[in-house]
């Protein structure tokens, strides 16, 4: 134990010192893959973490997420690098977990008690002979003081102006007592700098070194995933229960019988199908089969994606509710369990009008970010929604599903993290510029990695009517030079930064373009 605590104090001073060198005053790029093969590195080499199958995939997964951020260099690639850590770090160190929710979770936790986690490894060393266990040993009577009045001190300050002046005046002095003192021994530090290297202290402690309480782990494991009939205690009340029924009586309360709760079920899934039919029957005849714009098109199509989405979730929240306990083993239940899938069926009847609905969108419009999005969003339901008929036919618990689909949402955001959206919708618009309107002003507003592609384009940033709408128009009009003169001046701004950024701050993509433009990096 003392031997991996020297090694892990060790390696959190060498992260600090490395995540201050290529991190400080640099753009993000090649730097966060070095510092991730750093982190992995470390946690491989700790002896308390147990490289299993888990720890490897997970560690592929990131590996993944950081190697993406040099390729394809978007916010996407960012949002999954990060995400990607906190579960390589959550899983790593707390393997018992299932869940990425947890996984996450458990990562917030080292965080939050980096403080602690530090003093006691530190308390484990010895220096020759010399034991620092008594050292530190006081520390643990004053860490928590110190907290309680920084906050109340911060809280005062901010409900009495005198006391916030006199506490200012205070803390200005210790300021100005030390600076005198040591202020020529670190003239020439830059505290911005010094302060980003105890960041990088921080951040490289919460992600190699393992709080010694895994109590959330044991948190997770009373949950199953398997549905089991349990008998009700009448006797047994919850503290929450008591609340509710003070001011709700029995209304609320009150426990249904099975019987009264099955009967409940089949009238309102009789109701919702009969219902969902008249919606689809709708759509398949005005969408499906033959789809003429009018009106408020784009108004339509966008208000009416939005509620059918909406319905969807709110539609496995309905079957989750009534599926969610005994109801599964009641012995009429299997009728119940009919018109349920029979609903989710037409869910996914509802999924292919939100297809179309988008589709027609994008055909009359283009693609933009938010079109992909209901596009993802509407595979996430189809997803959502056949894991729920797993959990009702096979019996399966609600942690089930969370498990299930936090997988399944982690493998397809590294997915779409392969893809380079920004470029892959310029280059889609560009070349549909015959049939769709060219939204010039969205496509210059961009990331730079579609300047190379809107440069061989100029002559087709202008305004475009909407083709074979009834001469509707989406843009104001602008002339072309307006667009190419924006152009101008974002390719200027690239090259100037392009030639003050590090080595460090390499990706791909801003190499490809600076390599179109011929412009050389410092």
């Amino acid at each position: 134990m003392k031997t991996t605590s020297s090694f892990l104090l060790l390696s959190t001073l060498l992260g600090g010192l490395l995540f201050s060198y290529i991190f400080w005053d640099k753009w993000l790029g090649l730097n966060q893959l070095i510092y991730s093969i750093f982190i992995i590195t470390v946690t491989f080499l700790n002896s308390e973490v147990a490289k299993s199958n888990k720890f490897k995939i997970y560690a592929s997964a990131h590996l993944l997420a950081a190697v993406l951020v040099v390729v394809n260099n978007s916010v996407l690639t960012s949002v999954s690098y990060n995400i990607s850590l906190l579960f390589f770090v959550g899983f790593a160190h707390y393997q018992a977990v299932r869940t990425i929710y947890v996984a996450a979770m458990a990562t917030t936790l080292q965080f939050i008690t980096v403080p602690a986690t530090l003093i006691k490894r530190l308390s484990e060393l010895k220096i020759g002979k010399f034991d620092l266990k008594p050292v530190f040993k006081p520390i643990k009577y004053i860490l928590l003081p110190l907290f309680i009045i920084f906050v109340f001190a911060a809280i005062y300050s901010g409900a009495n102006q005198i006391f916030a002046h006199y506490l200012e005046t205070t803390f200005t002095g210790i300021y100005n007592f030390f600076n005198n003192i040591f202020g020529f021994i670190f003239q020439d530090l830059s505290l911005p700098r010094f302060m980003h290297f105890c960041f990088g202290l921080f951040l490289t402690a919460a992600l190699t070194i393992t709080f010694y309480n895994k109590g959330i782990e044991k948190l997770e494991a009373g949950c199953k995933e398997k549905l089991q009939r349990v008998r009700r205690d009448k006797k047994t009340r919850s503290l929450w229960f008591q609340v509710v029924h003070t001011f709700t009586g029995q209304i609320i309360t009150k426990k249904m019988a099975l019987k009264t709760e099955y009967i409940i079920g089949l009238i309102s899934f009789i109701s919702l199908n009969l219902l969902l039919l008249c919606v689809n029957l709708i759509d398949i005849s005005t969408l499906w089969l033959g789809y003429k714009p009018e009106g408020n098109f784009s108004s339509d199509l966008h208000d009416g994606t939005n509620a059918l989405i909406f319905s969807i979730i709110l539609a496995m929240a309905v079957i989750l509710y009534f599926f969610r306990g005994n109801l599964n083993f009641y012995y009429k239940s299997k009728t119940l369990k009919s018109l349920a899938i029979a609903w989710m069926v037409q869910n996914f009847i509802l999924i292919i009008s939100v297809f179309i609905r988008d589709g027609y969108y994008i055909e009359f419009y283009g693609l933009t970010h938010k079109r992909i999005g209901v596009l993802v969003f509407a595979i996430l339901c189809i997803i959502g929604l056949s894991t729920v008929y797993l959990k009702v036919t096979k019996e399966k618990t609600l942690f089930y599903l969370f498990k299930v689909n936090g997988n399944i949402w982690f493998v397809l955001l590294l997915a779409f993290s392969l893809v380079n959206w920004d470029v892959f919708i310029t280059r889609y618009n560009l070349s549909h510029s015959d049939r769709v309107a060219v939204d010039a002003g969205y496509l210059l507003s961009l990331s730079d990695k579609t300047l190379p592609l809107l440069d061989q384009n100029r002559a087709k940033l202008h305004y475009t009517p909407v083709k074979d709408l009834f001469g509707k128009q989406i843009v104001k009009p602008k002339e072309t030079t307006f667009y190419s003169e924006l152009l101008n001046e974002r390719i200027g701004y690239f090259k100037e930064r392009y030639q003050n950024v590090s080595w460090l701050s390499w990706n791909l993509q801003d190499w490809n373009t600076a390599k179109y433009f011929g412009v050389n990096q410092q």
